[in-house]
């Protein structure tokens, strides 16, 4: 697939000749009358009706939209805003799901693990009406992030599939099928979430066949991102270049770069979406330390590979703090491309330049 199918995404009013595309990898923190609306709309005895709910979550994806627009992001979602946890969002529009209640996963948190209990099938759309909302509350483009078939089928009981390898293939179909009704409505950026795939590599094999299956039949200016957290890269690393996707989202900045030299050997013939803000801490990094953190990026691809986005979703973050990460993630990033402009910095190894005699 085409790199090249990043320039769609520059404004065309971009003021540095380098551009190194910001973006958000999805969640971001609700606001806190959002809540309050969803528990007014629960409680039987509140007059608190559909569509005044349905208000309230318009309200709030235009907020957040908004949000994203005011901090500089050059491609932009709402938030999540109409979403809650990233299965059960899905299972619950995807027949052959069901739900018997919540399962204690670890200590004392507890998830509402749904079970497939029949062959999964495409019913109505999951996320065109979303898409379309946000589309036109912005005038910038919007990425659109989708569960993975491999996190649907592994945070999932398989209760109808003789193993959890057919059920992410029957699942990958669906995706496919989505991105297809998405495309047709415009949407040219599709992030696949496999938060896990670090942490299970063995399975890099799957989630590779899977992704052929998701981008069957997808048109080649439509760029697909691959988003992976946190866990040991170099058991997954180089397969994953043989992914049939444009860029790879990883979870770097958590662990300080430790993992940065997986990357070098050999080369990344990818995009490289770059985790520049930490999402684990609670204070909003410099502008300075974030264009390091961009240059780090610099040490594994030229500037026309590297991306800039949050290491993860921010919905965890008081609000302030995941606004002030991307106003300065994105300064940050425009002025990284300045320095670049100006010859500044090595390329070749992400420092400056050296100074002429």
């Amino acid at each position: 697939m085409s790199n090249e199918n990043k320039d769609q995404f520059r404004p065309e009013n971009h003021e540095n000749d380098h551009f190194l595309l910001t973006t958000v990898v999805g969640s971001y923190p609700k606001p806190k009358w959002l809540n309050r609306a969803k528990e007014l709309y629960q409680d039987p005895d509140h007059s608190f009706d559909d569509d005044d709910y349905q208000e309230a979550l318009d309200d709030a994806s235009r907020l957040i939209t908004n949000e994203h627009e005011r901090a500089g992001l050059d491609v932009v979602v709402d938030g999540e805003m109409r979403r809650n946890e990233m299965v059960e969002f899905f299972a619950h529009r995807i027949e052959g799901y069901e739900f018997n209640g919540p399962v204690k996963v670890w200590g004392h948190n507890y998830f509402d693990k749904p079970s497939v209990v029949s062959e999964v099938k495409y019913d109505e759309s999951w996320l065109v009406d979303e898409y379309e909302f946000v589309a036109e509350a912005s005038d910038r483009p919007v990425k659109v992030p989708i569960t993975g078939p491999y996190t649907l089928a592994n945070w999932s009981f398989n209760e109808a599939y003789d193993d959890d390898d057919e059920l992410t293939l029957a699942l990958a179909d669906l995706v496919n099928e989505e991105i297809e009704k998405l495309v047709d409505a415009g949407a040219r950026y599709i992030q696949i979430d496999e938060p896990a795939l670090a942490t299970t590599p063995d399975d890099h094999a799957i989630v590779g066949e899977a992704l052929e299956h998701i981008v069957a039949d997808i048109p080649e200016e439509v760029r697909i991102g691959l988003h992976v957290c946190y866990g040991d890269y170099s058991r997954i690393y180089p397969e994953i270049l043989e992914f049939p996707v444009d860029e790879f989202d990883l979870e770097l900045a958590n662990g300080d770069y430790d993992q940065l030299d997986v990357f070098k050997d050999p080369e990344f013939t990818a995009d490289l979406a770059l985790g520049v803000t930490d999402v684990h801490v609670g204070e909003v990094e410099s502008v300075e330390q974030i264009e390091e953190n961009i240059k780090k990026g610099l040490e594994v691809v030229p500037p026309e590979q590297l991306v800039v986005s949050p290491d993860c979703g921010v919905k965890l973050l008081p609000r302030e703090v995941a606004y002030g990460k991307m106003a300065n993630m994105v300064e940050a990033a425009r002025n990284v491309e300045a320095a670049l402009d100006a010859g500044e910095i090595d390329v070749e190894r992400g420092e400056p330049a050296p100074a002429d005699d």
